[in-house]
């Protein structure tokens, strides 16, 4: 089987309402999403999407994607898709870094290797059963009260778990929202304070130890030696997120004991392939993981689902889903959806997913073949 067609497509997904985050620092309106394309001349076609939160969240924009790929095309063409670490290799040798690149391509092989195999990728990455992933509500940043409002509507909905975003300049608000929080969740939820690494390490350590709030507490600061340095200092279990970004960075982070669990997002690793091996290793030393992506629709979100649905149950936290914040579906009634707090993969193979070109609308990119 050999890779024929690579075709690009763009699609701007406005919010349903501005999304702030890091203590109102970051503002969020529109999501510029990548859908990628491979047809095969074995006539099977596999899809992935790449879709960062923004440009001023991580180290990755939309238009970006779209050049990387550029670059990849005419190195993939004519190789086969099912040979992931190859296709893997081939793409940190031709393109160092740009991992957000990486992970469409990588999705729409999985896709096709799925498809091809006949199974969903929840089994070929190691579940028994398309187990059901909690889904993680996402509380923007407001007053105590409006964030409990906001818990109160989420709960309503049926999520059991909750991200709260923290993190402002007011050491006593950030304060007064974590134990109002903490101590005002309807019973048997539960909540991880993400801060979005808005805090230096003297703020975290003071905010973390006011508090007699234990809960999760989300990248409290900018990079890995901030955050190992609060971790010691701290008796909240630390989740790592935005300074993970790749194999390395996470074990560093368990050499130095920075943290009791990590977000696993494909799109910032570099792709399903390399966001397993994480998955692995943090099963491995016993961490516990929410696994999901950046941003996208529910095509990417639905990728992650896989992947988490095929880790143990000791080892995984929820889910986010970055589709409900959206107010365009380019696929209508596909994929992993919340239903009463939880989403469940596909048992289609592949992805299980395929999104509707009426919505894409036209290429903007096709590489292909030369007769």
């Amino acid at each position: 089987m050999k890779i024929t067609r690579i075709t690009v497509y763009q699609l701007d997904m406005p919010l349903t309402e501005p999304y702030w985050l890091s203590g109102g620092r970051l503002k969020f309106e529109t999501l510029d999403s990548t859908f990628i394309r491979i047809d095969t001349d074995a006539g099977i076609t596999g899809w992935g999407e790449g879709c960062p939160w923004g440009h001023t969240y991580l180290p990755a924009h939309g238009p970006g994607i779209r050049a990387g790929v550029q670059t990849l095309a005419p190195f993939l063409i004519g190789e086969d898709p099912r040979s992931l670490d190859h296709i893997n290799r081939l793409m940190d040798i031709q393109l160092p870094g740009h991992p957000y690149v990486k992970s469409p391509i990588d999705m729409a092989c999985w896709d096709i290797l799925g498809q091809s195999a006949g199974l969903p990728l929840w089994q070929l990455m190691g579940g028994s059963e398309a187990t059901p992933v909690l889904v993680n509500s996402s509380i923007s940043t407001g007053t105590p009260e409006d964030m409990l409002a906001l818990i109160e509507k989420a709960a309503a909905k049926g999520y059991t778990v909750h991200s709260a975003k923290v993190g402002g300049t007011d050491i006593g608000m950030d304060i007064d929202r974590i134990e109002a929080i903490s101590t005002g969740l309807p019973k048997g939820h539960k909540v991880t304070f993400d801060v979005n690494r808005a805090w230096q390490p003297a703020v975290a350590i003071e905010v973390l130890n006011s508090t007699k709030a234990r809960d999760w507490v989300e990248q409290p600061c900018e990079t890995l030696d901030q955050c190992a340095h609060v971790a010691a200092r701290v008796s909240n279990p630390i989740m790592l997120d935005e300074c993970m970004h790749n194999f390395s960075d996470h074990l560093d982070a368990w050499k130095r004991g920075a943290c009791e669990g990590v977000k696993v997002k494909p799109n910032r690793v570099g792709g399903l392939t390399k966001a397993r091996q994480i998955r692995d290793f943090g099963v491995s030393v016993g961490w516990q993981m929410h696994i999901e992506d950046l941003g996208g629709s529910a095509l990417a979100d639905t990728a992650a689902i896989h992947l988490a649905a095929s880790t143990p149950d000791a080892n995984r936290l929820a889910s986010w889903l970055c589709h409900y914040h959206l107010s365009v579906d380019p696929v209508p009634n596909q994929g992993a959806r919340n239903t009463n707090g939880s989403a469940t993969p596909p048992s289609l193979p592949g992805l299980g997913v395929s999104p509707d070109l009426d919505i894409l609308g036209a290429p903007v990119a096709t590489y292909e073949t030369r007769a």
